[in-house]
């Protein structure tokens, strides 16, 4: 793990986290041990984001929590590793949304119409706002598991093909396409006629170059770590259909081992990193594209139009989608509210 000396950290920090914080802690003779589990390959942005973070955590408290980070599904895939944080079986993650609907329907909300291709500040007052603290205190509770903070964006999530090029959502009638997780993405693949199949993450290039599913929904920068031009991904239809997001959770019982000025620390650390975090996966993403096309892979962009009559007619099936994701009035008046006062 890189370590980063004191004076960058503080600088990182933006003079958050005082030094008789530091003083008082490094007389403690007893690291206490942090596994993260990851699915993702280290390239990813989210693993950078994550590795980087408790590398500032171990510097600031000198050692005193020291963590280990497993990354590409060694200890957990995404699907699975909630059960694992409530277990004990693991201290920290960041999930993707779309793999906890199961446990919070509400977290399903970027599935919402008004949130089909939407644009990056509109999405963020939500998740940053009312429907994100929502969805937080259903999930510290359910998980017992405390979120450190604002949500690590992962970015725009589109559909990919192996043999068929999409120019339309109607192209996608009759494939088998793989969903991330989630209610939502299921919702929206039977919306459009596809056949929705779940397969964890470390498993799809196995299954993709097996013929297990015509296509998928995912990032450009996902596609990009897993190198899933070499299982045969050739075509992607950008449509930006939700704005995946990742939560960082640490359990309850790795926070009850943590003094107040320990979960300070953590929550000050992720605060003054955030948008830091947000910014690289901007970038990976905006890199990822060159790359693919570099190995390639041919993107269609629907013109605004098009996206604008999708969404039209989703909106006309909403009721459908909130039958189908289980979702609460509360989180759907908070969304309407939160996207129409700024629309």
């Amino acid at each position: 793990m890189t370590r980063l000396n004191r004076r960058a950290f503080v600088a990182a920090a933006a003079g958050a986290i005082t030094a008789p914080y530091l003083s008082r802690n490094a007389l403690a003779d007893d690291a206490i041990k942090l596994r993260c589990s990851l699915d993702t390959a280290p390239s990813h942005p989210r693993n950078q984001a994550v590795v980087d973070y408790l590398a500032k955590i171990e510097e600031a408290t000198q050692g005193k929590i020291k963590a280990e980070v497993f990354h590409s599904g060694q200890l957990f895939a995404d699907l699975n590793v909630t059960k694992a944080l409530i277990q004990g079986q693991v201290d920290m993650a960041t999930p993707g949304t779309w793999t906890m609907t199961g446990l919070v329907p509400d977290v399903d909300f970027c599935q919402l119409p008004a949130l089909y291709s939407p644009a990056v500040d509109v999405y963020r007052r939500c998740s940053d706002g009312a429907p994100g603290e929502h969805v937080t205190r259903l999930l510290e509770g359910k998980l017992r598991s405390h979120i450190l903070g604002n949500w690590l964006e992962l970015g725009n999530e589109n559909w990919y093909t192996t043999k068929k090029e999409i120019r339309s959502l109607e192209d996608l009638n009759g494939l088998k396409i793989r969903s991330p997780g989630g209610a939502g993405t299921s919702w929206r693949i039977g919306f459009v006629h596809g056949i929705p199949n779940v397969t964890p993450w470390p498993n799809v290039p196995l299954a993709l170059s097996q013929g297990t599913f015509d296509g998928f929904v995912s990032s450009d920068e996902s596609v990009t770590s897993a190198k899933l031009w070499e299982a045969g991904v050739k075509y992607s239809y950008a449509d930006h259909q939700f704005y995946a997001n990742y939560i960082p959770m640490v359990s309850d019982a790795f926070w009850s081992r943590l003094g107040e000025a320990e979960r300070k620390l953590m929550r000050d650390i992720w605060a003054a990193n955030i948008e830091r975090y947000r910014a690289m996966s901007t970038k990976a993403q905006a890199d990822a594209r060159k790359t693919m096309q570099s190995n390639g892979v041919s993107f269609f962009d629907p013109p605004a139009d098009q996206v604008a009559a999708d969404r039209k007619r989703m909106i006309a099936a909403q009721a459908d989608l909130i039958r189908d994701t289980k979702l609460s009035a509360d989180i759907v008046k908070l969304v309407t509210d939160t996207v129409g006062s700024h629309s």
